[in-house]
This record gives C-alpha cells, sequence and structure tokens, in this order.
C-alpha cells in the first residue's frame, strides 16, 4: 500500500540532519499543534493541485521553532530550501541573485524579514505575487528597467516582531503564523528527545525540573540541557535526575521560575532605586549597567508574561509577585475617593 502524504511529510528521513538536535520531521515536532495542522492541510493541498505551496509567514519570539519549521516545510514539500535574512539584502541586486537561483517550487526563508529596507520590499511585492522582478539599472538619463521573470516559489518569512511588518508586505502572506510558548509538558518531551540524541540518561524529574526553567523555550531548554549533561558527568553519576537538575541550574543561578541573574538584578533595581516605579527604560538600563535594548528584547518580555513587572505610559512598574521575588511587602494600593481600590 503506497503512503500518504502525510505519512511522507512526517517520516523521519535516515540523514546526516538526524544528529542535530532540530527535529527533521513534522512527526518529531513537539508543540504548535495548529500551526502543524495548517501547514500540513495547506501542503497537501498545493500537492493534489499540482500547485505550489502559498507564501507563508511565521511569527513570535525567538527560539519558538521558525527556522526548523521552513525547514520542514522544505522536506514535506520536497522542494530546496534558500535562506537568508533581512539584513543580509542591502541592495536590489543581493534580492536579485537570489530569486534568479530558485528553482520551480523551490522555498526562499528570510529570516527577520521584517528588517527588510523598504526599497527591497518594493523589488519584493511583484516577486510574491506575479513571480516577476522588475529591476532599474543605472540612474539617471540612462537608467532603464529590465523585467525577469521568475518561476514560482514559496516564501517563508520569520519574524519575532510582526508588529514592524508593513501592510502591504503583510497582506502578501497566505497564511500569517504565531507561534507560541511552550508548556512544561511540551518541553520535557523536547528534552527527552535531545537527551536521547546526545546519548545522555535523563529521569522525568529531571526533564521536568529543566522544563520549568526554560522560559517556554525550546532552544533554551536544548541550551539548559546540555550545561546540566557537563555538570552530571563531573559532579554528578552521568544521569539527569530531579536533584542533579536543581543543583546544575542553581549553580548558574537559574532559578525554579526560570529567572537568571539579570532578571533578578532588574527586579530589585525597579525596587530598590526606583521605589517600585514607574521608570524610563533608559534609567533603569543605566542603574544595570546594561544595553537598553537588551532589557526590552531579553528579559522584560518573559518578565511581563510572568507577570512581575508592566509596562505603562510613564513607564516601568514592578508588580506584587516582583516584590515577594526579593523578599519584600508590596506597598498597599491606593484607593479612589469612592474608597475602592483602583
Amino acid at each position: 500500500m503506497p503512503e500518504t502524504f502525510y505519512q511522507q511529510a512526517t517520516a523521519a528521513p535516515a540523514t546526516p540532519f538526524d544528529v542535530s538536535l532540530r527535529p527533521p520531521a513534522f512527526s518529531e515536532f513537539v508543540g504548535q499543534e495548529k500551526v502543524k495542522e495548517r501547514l500540513l492541510l495547506m501542503l497537501e493541498a498545493a500537492r493534489q493541485r499540482g500547485d505550489v505551496l502559498d507564501h507563508v509567514l511565521l511569527s513570535g519570539p525567538p527560539g519558538l521553532g521558525k527556522t526548523t519549521l521552513a525547514t520542514l516545510i522544505a522536506r514535506a514539500a520536497g522542494s530546496q530550501l534558500h535562506t537568508t535574512s533581512g539584513p543580509q539584502i542591502e541592495k536590489a541586486g543581493d534580492l536579485a541573485g537570489v530569486l534568479t537561483n530558485i528553482q520551480k517550487g523551490d522555498i526562499l526563508f528570510i529570516d527577520e524579514i521584517h528588517r527588510l529596507h523598504p526599497s527591497i520590499e518594493e523589488y519584493l511585492y511583484p516577486a510574491m505575487e506575479d513571480f516577476r522582478l522588475d529591476i532599474i539599472i543605472d540612474s539617471g538619463p540612462s537608467a532603464r528597467s529590465i523585467q525577469i521573470n521568475l518561476p514560482r516559489f514559496t516564501l517563508v518569512g520569520a519574524t519575532t516582531r510582526s508588529g514592524m511588518l508593513t501592510a502591504p508586505l503583510r497582506s502578501r502572506f497566505g497564511l500569517i503564523n504565531r507561534l507560541d510558548y511552550y508548556t512544561h509538558e511540551e518541553l520535557a518531551r523536547i528534552i527527552e528527545r535531545s537527551a536521547g540524541l546526545l546519548d545522555v540518561e535523563i529521569e522525568r524529574p529531571g526533564a521536568l525540573e529543566i522544563a520549568a526553567r526554560s522560559r517556554g523555550t525550546p532552544r533554551v531548554a536544548n541550551a539548559l540541557l546540555r550545561w546540566v549533561r557537563d555538570f552530571a558527568q563531573v559532579r554528578g553519576s552521568g544521569k539527569i535526575d530531579g536533584a542533579t537538575a536543581d543543583a546544575a541550574l542553581a549553580m548558574i543561578e537559574i532559578d525554579s521560575q526560570g529567572l537568571d541573574e539579570m532578571d533578578k538584578r532588574l527586579l530589585e533595581a525597579l525596587i530598590v532605586k526606583f521605589n517600585g516605579g514607574p521608570v524610563g527604560l533608559n534609567s533603569l538600563a543605566v542603574a544595570l549597567g546594561e544595553d537598553a535594548a537588551t532589557i526590552e528584547e531579553v528579559h522584560e518580555p518573559f518578565l511581563i508574561m510572568q507577570g512581575f513587572i508592566q509596562r505603562t505610559p510613564r513607564g516601568r512598574m514592578a508588580m506584587a509577585t516582583a516584590y515577594e521575588k526579593v523578599g519584600m511587602t508590596p506597598p498597599p494600593r491606593p484607593a479612589d475617593p469612592q474608597g475602592t481600590l483602583f
């Protein structure tokens, strides 16, 4: 009996890709079930029509699997994957060089697509819609336009800041998928799979301990797993259990909620130096001796998601849970003139 498309798309091929911690097939990709289901449906529909997959946009925080999904889409479609990123495409010639090397049905993956220069986006619009590239050569009186017909291809864009995408570019994607943070159970399954690939013995409590401190992100989980593996090898029996994982992560100052040293310093500075806020981002950065962009993009999202701080029009403010985290009593909330809290 011949294999169905879903069996082929989710089969794990025996290739050198298997040695990587990235899953080689949809069947091994843990989490993001709704996104996977939609992508597989689109792939099957395109296969039945003998057509090319529609353009796909993947958005979400770093480390959730956008690049991996682009690789799996190309595998499932049986197509060649061409990879680049927004900052690498500096001029129209760079884009033309990439697009003219594409064959029919190939996948072009552009990471950080929101960082494309606006003038480059203008060249990309007809390439996405009409599969042609209009390039202006030279300038002034000798300027001329040439048109290059392109084979039908699929653009897979990835962005960590979908709000920075222009409306014309966003509207040209047939399917927009947002990847969400992973649950502890999903991360534990990812960690157990990665431990098997790394030939490390791990117990379920150890996997859950690492998962709880991974900020809902597989990339962080795999990085912590490698550290715990080294710790277990040198300081333990080589097996990762709950106690070993806890001791290893305590050594690099990652607590049971996934907060690292800088996260805790940020909370302490906000509460002790600025009385809980509100305080501006630049003032907070100076107090910590850290770059403002690093605070805003690396540390704040997780602290906001966990309810430790909040962004307000006046600045950052510490929540009651932040006071409890640093061992202080939160101040009483003010009351309005009617006597009700706000």
